[in-house]
């Protein structure tokens, strides 16, 4: 599979693609547009190992709900990004059997690295 899950209103995102140089056989999700499913996060658990590491700690939800100041299970973070875009951390690049979250220098690299060499 190769796709890159996205908010096209993200300047972030929209740069980090452009950086990535992505071949034309990638699927796009603007995740505002089209919510992701059940079925699509746990694809993307299986390859990330944890709904955590899918989480986005920086939406402002995350501030504006107090959820900083609770122990959230993976459960949680699973019931979260369900409910609402903001919590996936993006871009999230599934290339091939890999994944690449978030947008850290060192993840744009290594997906570019990824990509390019694949």
């Amino acid at each position: 599979m190769k796709k890159i899950y996205y908010l096209k209103s993200c300047s972030t995102c929209i740069r980090i693609i452009k950086t990535l140089e992505l071949p034309s056989d990638v699927v796009f999700q603007d995740i505002k547009g089209e919510q992701i499913t059940a079925e699509q996060l746990e694809e993307l658990h299986k390859l990330s190992g944890s709904y955590e590491a899918l989480f986005s700690k920086r939406a402002q939800r995350y501030k504006a709900l107090g959820l900083k100041d609770q122990n959230l299970t993976e459960e949680d973070f699973k019931n979260y990004i369900l409910e609402h875009y903001t919590f996936l951390s993006r871009p999230v690049l599934v290339y091939n059997d890999q994944i690449f979250i978030g947008n850290s220098a060192k993840t744009v690299e290594a997906a570019k690295k990824a990509i390019h060499e694949g």
